[in-house]
């Protein structure tokens, strides 16, 4: 068992890696937190791995393979590894739990359809 107790921070707007804090890696699962202020504008590109978004607090909206939806507290997202997304038009600071399936960056870079 492991205990995580440490909690994600709200970052200044540009300020690179702003918002993500890592704070679980093993091989095959990575955990973190995303925090965005209301108005900030989310700078994330497509990862190589499966991602899970859990909306703890705040409102917005999220748009990934074609869709845009409203997010708020309790909002379960899941985003396929290479599919570009973000979170919008934020209205109320936004903190998430982030899972990443295998751990995130843990998968060499490659494109859409290629066999890894």
């Amino acid at each position: 068992m492991e205990i995580i107790d440490a909690a994600g921070r709200y970052a200044d707007p540009g300020e690179a890696g702003a918002g993500y804090t890592e704070h679980l890696r093993r091989s095959d699962i990575s955990l973190g937190t995303y925090c965005l202020r209301a108005g900030a504008v989310d700078r994330q590109s497509p990862h190589a791995e499966d991602e899970v978004y859990v909306v703890t607090a705040g409102r917005g909206r999220f748009t990934a393979g074609g869709q845009t939806v409203d997010v708020t507290e309790g909002t379960v997202l899941f985003v396929p590894a290479h599919e570009p997304h973000r979170f919008h038009d934020i209205a109320a600071d936004l903190a998430l739990l982030v899972f990443f399936g295998p751990a995130e960056g843990s998968r060499d870079a490659i494109e859409p359809g290629e066999m890894p």
